[in-house]
């Protein structure tokens, strides 16, 4: 048998030159993988968030805000005057409702049972036409009183483990609104908001950066394992603000200036007891506001109601901008907005620079015949038979205009309006309130302090001021001589009670010396004792100090008068301050000052025993007089005639932020 011999196949080898090569390739590979290695942790180091968030924002995201809480506004003693309370918003989830349809109908009926407001076939319709929105608001700012009921039908629902529903796709959107519990009270002080969050007025909009907070979020989302995560950012609520007023020092106020309103309605002329009244009433010895009050005023809970001033057929005629135009001077604080000629309440800060220039001395006496001839003008006194002879006691008891001018030819233009500025006349005081009137354009400088001009501002006309100028000025004549700045936050505390900030009174100036203080509050008893032209104000059994005024509008002679009254009780050592202006009262007879009188004394009467000031004095005959009766022998303190000013008109509004200011600087008189 043959053997068969083949081909035997030789088995390859891998030479060395083969083996470098492949040792090379394999390095190359190796190299390429740790640089890839490396450019991945490098990316992940520096960018793996930004990538992250790429891929996150792929996948489903929520995110909810949660409003803050705006801080209370409360008097001095805790009442609450404004604060923010919760309400909800219905929102309907149309593509978590029909991902499940056995759970329309549950939640619709659900939703008709708890809100019957709803349109039912409104909301069949968002669902046919929008299967894939999330937010739809079915009802806005219900109480959580109204919610309620849904949220236990959806727990009854979701706990009865043999119904094959649920109610879903709807949820409650949470914010806040502001409340002000007593309405029109302090209105002037407190102000209003929009929007909930917006001061618009009063304390609501020079400390809202305070009373606001942060908004708060809610996240959720898948994260890069695909598991749903949830993170919430608290909010951060608001501060709260303590106010110097005393909601029932306040109330007391408002009730005394209205109940003037209605006793004088319609009396001389359709309407309001008075064009405007003011009231402040104050510490004297911090300046703080205890109450501040006008008329008009309005309801912070529903600031643009006009309709208790205008009938319905003015408010039709009215265009928007004659709407927004009485908004405005419906919101106007009339005791830091408006300027007027304050008339002889100022005639002390007359005499007080005299005694502290060295130009008048307490033992100087004058001769009242009636009137002064200054230039071309015979100035008729309040009492144009003549006060005779005076002390200068007298002259401030008598309200002399007469002395008053004498007085101005010895202290001198320049000592007058230094001693103006010295008392805060002419600058803001800077209260902590929105709206502070400018003056500095509407007093005479020295060299604009003609003989005439310097005479007829030495009793308070020709030159135009503010309430809470005034007031602050007065403060600081009965304290010792001590200006501090009026202001209405007593402190600033936040959501747990703990103070952020105190107030305690911020000493400005040293206006007068203490001497100088005691002597001028001598005066000032005097005027309100029995013959003084302050007598109509007193309150039986308590010492009081006081000054009248009673200043002729401008134009001169149209019968229309300002009448005011500044008093503080006790004599000796003042606790508590008030100044109340009448701006055109609505009588037949305004030259008057007895109608502010009248009002602080019912305002007095009836705070005096609530801050504990106690009766220092026994009861007289004396002490017992009507406010509403004008003194019949001329003793009060307007003069004949006053020559025309050339500059601003009395009670507007001017300010900064109001377009009413002219920027008119007076001139000298023709």
């Amino acid at each position: 048998m043959a053997h068969r011999r083949g081909r035997v196949k030789k088995k390859a080898k891998i030479t060395k030159k083969m083996q470098k090569k492949l040792m090379v390739l394999y390095g190359i590979i190796a190299l390429l993988l740790v640089g890839l290695i490396g450019r991945l942790m490098y990316i992940e180091y520096t960018s793996g968030r930004k990538y992250e968030k790429k891929v996150l924002a792929q996948q489903k995201y929520d995110s909810t805000t949660i409003p803050f809480q705006r801080g209370n506004i409360t008097d001095c003693r805790g009442t609450i005057l404004a604060t923010s309370v919760d309400v909800y918003n219905v929102i309907l989830d149309c593509r978590v409702l029909l991902s499940a349809a056995e759970d329309v109908e549950p939640t619709i009926q659900a939703l008709m049972t708890c809100f019957p407001e709803l349109n039912e076939a409104e909301i069949r319709q968002i669902l046919a036409e929008k299967p894939k929105s999330q937010y739809n608001v079915l009802a806005k700012r219900l109480p959580y009183e109204e919610i309620a009921a849904f949220e236990e039908i959806k727990e009854t629902v979701a706990g009865d483990k043999e119904l094959d529903y649920k109610i879903n796709g709807v949820w409650f959107e949470k914010e806040y609104i502001r409340e002000y519990p007593y309405g029109s009270l302090a209105s002037a002080v407190v102000g209003f908001t929009a929007s909930g969050d917006y001061g618009m007025n009063g304390v609501e909009k020079s400390y809202n950066s305070i009373l606001n907070g942060t908004n708060g979020r809610q996240y959720g989302y898948l994260n890069s394992d695909s598991n749903f995560e949830k993170t919430v950012v608290a909010p951060e609520n608001g501060d709260n603000i303590v106010l110097t007023i005393d909601a029932n020092i306040q109330q007391i106020v408002e009730e005394k200036m209205i109940a003037f309103q209605e006793e004088h309605r319609d009396e001389a002329r359709d309407g309001a007891g008075s064009l405007h009244t003011g009231v402040v009433v104050m510490d004297p010895n911090n300046a703080e506001v205890l109450a501040m009050a006008n008329y008009p005023n309005y309801d912070c809970s529903n600031p643009r109601d006009l309709s208790a001033y205008y009938t319905q057929e003015e408010l039709d005629a009215m265009d928007d901008e004659q709407i927004l135009d009485a908004l405005n001077q419906l919101w106007a604080n009339f005791c830091i907005t408006y300027t007027y000629e304050p008339g002889s309440t100022v005639k002390l800060f007359t005499v007080a620079s005299g005694l502290e220039t060295g130009t008048l001395s307490p033992d100087r006496t004058f001769e009242c015949d009636g009137g002064e001839q200054v230039a071309d003008y015979h100035i008729a006194c309040n009492n144009t038979s003549g006060h005779g002879h005076e002390t200068m006691e007298d002259t401030i008891k008598n309200s002399c205009n007469d002395a008053l001018m004498q007085m101005s030819y010895d202290i001198g233009p320049e000592n007058f309006s230094r001693y103006q500025k010295a008392f805060g006349f002419g600058t803001k005081t800077n209260i902590d309130l929105p709206g502070e009137a400018r003056t500095d354009t509407l007093l005479y400088t020295a060299d604009k302090l003609t003989p005439i001009n310097l005479a007829t501002n030495a009793f308070g006309q020709n030159y135009n001021v503010t309430m809470i100028q005034v007031a602050a000025a007065y403060c600081s004549i009965i304290n010792g001589g001590n200006y501090y700045q009026p202001h209405v936050v007593k402190k600033i505390t936040d959501e747990n009670g703990n103070t952020m900030q105190e107030e305690k009174g911020t000493l400005l100036k040293q206006t007068i010396s203490s001497a100088t203080s005691e002597l001028l509050k001598q005066y000032l008893y005097a005027t309100v004792s029995e013959g003084g032209t302050g007598q109509y104000a007193k309150v039986a059994g308590y010492s009081m100090g006081g000054k009248t005024g009673t200043a002729q509008k401008q134009p001169r002679g149209n019968g229309n008068y300002l009448v005011s009254f500044v008093g503080y009780v006790p004599a000796d050592d003042p606790q508590v301050l008030i100044y109340v202006v009448v701006d055109e009262p609505n009588v037949e007879d305004q030259p008057h000052s007895t109608y502010a009188q009248g009002i602080a004394k019912a305002i007095l009467e009836e705070i005096l025993p609530y801050m504990n000031i106690f009766p220092d004095e026994d009861i007289t005959a004396d002490d017992v007089h009507d406010p509403g009766t004008a003194p019949a022998d001329g003793t009060d303190d307007v003069p004949e005639s006053v020559p025309e000013d050339a500059g601003q008109d009395q009670t507007q509004p001017i300010t900064d932020e109001l377009p009413q200011d002219d920027g008119l600087e007076p001139q000298d008189m023709p």
